[in-house]
């Protein structure tokens, strides 16, 4: 149930403004924006102190435990705006036979495929899409490599909102065929995701949509920031010392950075941070290249191929703020070969009969691959995020059968 307490109309919202994320110019709030005035994404600020005074611990404790429990902190004004599938708080899963064969102290997954339309991407889109309707939104369009569009596709045909989604040629056909069947309408494009991005943004003017691309828009951070809101109430209020996150376009990995200072600003946390981990396939890795050069941007990866479609982004508009993330927290950008995630996903699967997807296999692969060259110390705390369920991804056949017709050889068995 949304707002089990004080349930009114209109909902005890702290947002004063936006905030370009590169020059700190600010725009309003209570309007429809795309990229700041100087192409750059926005970011929600709130009145903190304000924040402080009206939400305690004790009366978060006794919310219905769901994304919307966080509701101070979150930009949705009215309560009929809000366009709910039921965003469930996801579980952390310990790991531990894993754990024991590697050493580690403590390894768990934050399960994020228990979310509607199984995956994280439900967190951007539910504060995307419930913002439009707020706005009066009627047409909504986005580039995506599957997960995303299903969720826009879903929330959007929650509230009558329309969207044209575009994905390149080699989307898998499950996630294709949720995005039509939940209402879009899809077409599939013979390029990556950035290409489909640039079909988004030309198509503005002359179809009339709204671009809810990644970081295109200054809500679905605050959705996916809701993971480090959760990860911090269930560390009860402590914080674990490495986040391994799957980057492709890195909303997540910002939202979350950015909850974590609200947290300290609004009293709940200290100043401890744990160290951000940018996880990236070897066949996409503008992140990784970038932080090893030791700049702030990251130039195309040029050719990009992985078998985690979803995060092969070759570029990200939000670069500055994932490297900054990561740089800041003493972290580390890692990329993985494509033959290290399908035997993460296998090992994870058959180990501790958890189904991850090629993307949450990347973070165990990285995982593995961080303790072996001492970046990661077995001694620390680490959560990797397992971004989506791994039924929506092809599965490996099975070839055996039994012939009725013939005796069984049970002992064979």
């Amino acid at each position: 149930m949304l707002y089990d307490d004080n349930l009114t109309t209109e909902r005890p919202t702290f947002v004063t403004h936006l905030e370009c994320a590169y020059t700190g110019e600010r725009h309003a709030a209570d309007e429809a924006h795309n990229l700041s005035r100087a192409g750059k994404p926005l970011l929600v600020r709130y009145d903190l102190a304000g924040v402080a005074k009206a939400l305690t611990k004790e009366a978060l404790a006794r919310r219905a435990p769901d994304l919307w429990r966080y509701r101070e902190l979150l930009p949705v004004r009215r309560v009929q705006d809000i366009v709910s599938l039921g965003e469930t708080v996801t579980p952390l899963i310990e790991l531990p036979r894993l754990a024991a064969r590697l050493g580690s102290t403590a390894l768990l997954v934050k399960d994020e495929g228990r979310l509607p339309t199984g995956s994280f991407k439900a967190r951007g889109l539910v504060m995307a899409v419930s913002m439009a309707k707020a706005f009066g939104i009627k047409h909504m369009a986005m580039p995506t490599n599957g997960n995303a569009g299903a969720a826009l596709a879903a929330y959007a045909s929650r509230c009558g909102i329309k969207t044209t989604i575009f994905c390149p040629e080699d989307t898998p056909e499950v996630n294709v065929s949720e995005i039509a069947l939940q209402g879009a309408t899809v077409y599939r494009v013979n390029g990556l995701i950035d290409d489909c991005g640039k079909i988004v943004g030309a198509g503005k003017e002359k179809a009339g949509w709204f671009d809810v691309s990644t970081l295109k828009e200054p809500y679905r951070i605050e959705g996916k920031k809701t993971m480090g809101l959760e990860l911090a109430e269930q560390f009860n209020w402590e914080l674990p010392d490495a986040i391994f996150y799957p980057t492709g376009g890195g909303t997540g990995l910002i939202g979350m950075w950015k909850a974590f200072a609200e947290l300290e600003a609004i009293g709940f946390i200290g100043p401890k941070r744990p160290r951000m981990i940018a996880v990236q396939a070897a066949g996409c890795a503008p992140m990784v290249r970038a932080f090893e050069a030791g700049v702030e941007h990251a130039p195309r990866f040029e050719n990009a191929y992985t078998v985690a479609s979803g995060i092969r982004v070759p570029q990200a508009i939000g670069d500055f703020l994932i490297l900054r993330a990561v740089r800041d927290s003493n972290g580390f950008a890692i990329a993985v070969t494509d033959e290290a995630i399908i035997e993460a996903v296998d090992e994870v699967a058959r180990g501790e009969g958890f189904l991850m997807c090629p993307e949450g296999g990347a973070t165990y692969a990285a995982y593995k691959q961080s303790l072996a060259d001492g970046r990661i110390g077995r001694h620390e705390r680490a959560v990797l995020f397992n971004c989506a369920t791994g039924l929506k991804y092809p599965l490996p056949p099975v070839h055996r059968t039994l012939d009725l017709n013939k005796e069984i050889d049970f002992a064979s068995l």
